[in-house]
């Protein structure tokens, strides 16, 4: 018999699954039911993202939108301006970040792909 690796190959890097993942949330909305705003300006979003790698999070899983119950839907570009330089900033200071984007839209996962998430 043989062993089975269980890993997760994120753009190269390889997470193991043989312990418990950790997903560190970054809300970049002003509305956000998990920290009501703190991190709507770029700069405060990267610095709170580099917190939560430093913390021992593996992966940042950025969003732009809030989910909560009732919330309204915000446009593409909005939603981009949010989350677009964060990234660019994540994995200009931490190259190896592993960046998951939250989103429903098709041009926001696009361009956060381009952008090295």
């Amino acid at each position: 018999m043989f062993a089975v690796r269980r890993t997760l190959n994120c753009k190269g890097r390889l997470l193991s699954l043989e312990r418990p993942v950790v997903m560190g949330i970054l809300n970049t909305t002003p509305d956000s039911f998990y920290d009501g705003g703190l991190t709507t300006r770029t700069e405060s979003a990267v610095a709170k993202g580099l917190a939560l790698l430093d913390q021992g999070a593996d992966i940042l899983d950025i969003g732009g939108e809030s989910t909560r119950p009732f919330a309204e839907s915000v446009p593409a570009e909005l939603e981009l301006e949010r989350v677009v330089p964060v990234v660019r900033e994540i994995l200009r200071v931490r190259p190896e970040a592993v960046i998951s984007v939250d989103t429903t839209k098709a041009s926001v996962a696009r361009a956060c792909l381009e952008a090295g998430a």
